[in-house]
């Protein structure tokens, strides 16, 4: 259905709000306009595009840093973040990350993105993948979006810390792993939610 301007402005500024990570893609096809047409009623509703977006929400959710490697070095972007508990990242399938005869997405990078997170959940300095069990449960293709969920799990008899990371197109998922961390202070353990109370 055809909105007016101001209709249709006032619909995206809301819809933004709601889903801050949304696309000028996805929201171009929402409101069956233009991705220009939808750039132009973001500048005009001065709301940064995504990749602002995601800083500005990464920064305001955030009340700890990364510590094991450096935030450039988190494959895909880290939209919250817990240390020892959990943390959220987002990757974005351009055409680097496909193969060009069918743009479907090369497995390392799904990986890549899975592990940098298991390794930024962390909560020391030096955290190292000890081991991993992976599960591709789905292609992915160009243009999708993956968000992948790290949830520390605990630590096994050797004071290794258990990372389960799940990733999803939309709310399919498309990836799981656990992870199995090595961490300088291991012996210390990780505070668990029994800890906490």
């Amino acid at each position: 259905m055809k909105r007016n301007k101001k209709n249709r402005q006032e619909l995206l500024k809301t819809t933004i709000e709601e889903m801050p990570f949304i696309t000028d893609e996805e929201l171009a096809k929402k409101f069956e306009v233009s991705i220009q047409t939808i750039r132009l009623d973001r500048m005009e509703l001065s709301i940064p595009e995504l990749r602002e977006r995601i800083k500005s929400v990464a920064t305001s959710q955030w009340n700890e840093t990364v510590k094991a490697l450096h935030i450039d070095e988190v494959i895909g972007e880290v939209i919250d973040l817990e240390l020892d508990r959990r943390a959220i990242s987002i990757l974005d399938i351009n055409h680097e990350h496909v193969f060009s005869r069918n743009n479907i997405a090369r497995g390392h990078h799904l990986f890549a993105q899975a592990n940098s997170l298991a390794v930024a959940v962390i909560n020391d300095e030096l955290a190292l993948t000890a081991g991993a069990e992976i599960k591709f449960t789905r292609q992915v293709k160009e243009g999708e979006r993956v968000v992948a969920k790290a949830k520390v799990e605990g630590a096994d008899e050797k004071g290794r810390t258990s990372v389960k990371v799940d990733s999803y197109v939309e709310n399919e998922k498309v990836f799981s792993g656990m992870f199995q961390m090595f961490r300088s202070n291991q012996q210390k353990g990780v505070v668990t939610d029994e800890d906490r109370d």
